[in-house]
């Protein structure tokens, strides 16, 4: 007999409670299906189900067999289903919550092309920078940016945020130029407000890091309305690069205290724990990680010594 045709006829001997309704449901008789599984017990050198005329029961050792045979059973499925869904074109609808900014901006060109690979694949986007409750209101998937708090999510990294301390070299040359993480606090300071650490900065160089508290005129809760002011010459606020690498290629903003850096972020999708994985959402997963990867696009800023030297020079006159 083979031990896994065994294991099968165990498990629905189990399920179904009598040997009649396992042998009819493999379409064996009962007969066989009674001789089977005393192979089975044989094999195994113990018992594994109390037969009385009236009903079937487990032993101890039955119980413990048909928990871990049910596992495997359980997870053959799985994967045989995983198997099938990849010959199959992803469809379907599928619900995705993303940032503001990084949506406008990097995700949706992304997704555009990922609809023109994937055309049965029907997305369904809400912008919000607010933290959705992915299970309760029915999203397939989350683009998160930032430190995740522990829960029953499960979470893939797509991309990192570096994050920088910027300002225009306008403001530079009215404000004068700071030369330690200390001449912030003299300084006006764009915070954003969904950052954990709102009103100081915690910069790092040599293996030391410093923590300066911070405070300005503008507090807002997005990073394109922060940007816009710094552009306009308002201050500086520390913002991410997906957000003003452009900028910063441009020289309309430099940064500033260059020397020092500020940790970068993880940019993650984020979905409810599931037996199996849509396919849809695995194929956009996949897709997210090889489109922005390790070091992504946003990050590739050119040189910004020029611009911020000629602040300095014009702060010193």
């Amino acid at each position: 007999m083979d031990k896994f045709q065994g294991m099968q006829l165990f498990a629905r001997v189990v399920e179904a409670g009598s040997f009649t309704a396992a042998a009819e449901a493999l379409g064996i008789s009962r007969a066989l299906a009674s001789k089977l599984i005393q192979t089975l017990e044989e094999s195994l050198g113990v018992r594994l189900l109390n037969r009385t005329t009236r009903r079937v029961s487990l032993t101890d050792a039955g119980r413990n067999y048909y928990q871990r045979v049910s596992e495997i059973l359980a997870q053959l499925a799985e994967a045989e289903a995983e198997a099938a869904e990849l010959q199959v074109e992803p469809r379907g609808r599928m619900r995705l919550s993303a940032p503001i900014s990084f949506s406008t901006r990097h995700l949706a060109p992304a997704l555009s092309e990922f609809q023109r690979r994937y055309p049965r694949v029907e997305l369904e986007v809400e912008l919000s920078d607010r933290l959705v409750d992915l299970v309760d209101e029915g999203f397939d998937l989350a683009i998160r940016i930032g430190k995740l708090a522990d829960s029953s999510l499960v979470a893939r990294r797509i991309a990192s945020a570096c994050l920088v301390m910027v300002a225009a070299p306008g403001y530079l040359e009215r404000a004068g130029v700071p030369k330690q993480p200390a001449d912030l606090g003299k300084h006006n300071f764009m915070v954003y407000t969904l950052a954990t650490r709102r009103d100081e900065v915690a910069l790092e160089r040599d293996g030391t890091t410093e923590t300066t508290r911070v405070h300005g005129n503008l507090r807002v809760d997005n990073g394109d309305y922060i940007a816009a002011a710094a552009l306009a010459g308002h201050g500086i606020s520390v913002l991410p690069t997906f957000i003003v690498g452009e900028h910063l290629q441009r020289g309309e903003l430099v940064r500033v205290l260059e020397e020092w850096t500020i940790p970068s972020l993880g940019i993650h999708a984020v979905y409810a724990q599931t037996r199996s994985l849509p396919a849809k959402t695995r194929v956009l997963i996949d897709f997210l990680v090889e489109r922005f990867g390790p070091q992504p696009y946003w990050d590739c800023l050119g040189p910004q010594t020029a611009a911020l030297d000629a602040a300095r020079e014009s702060a010193m006159v």
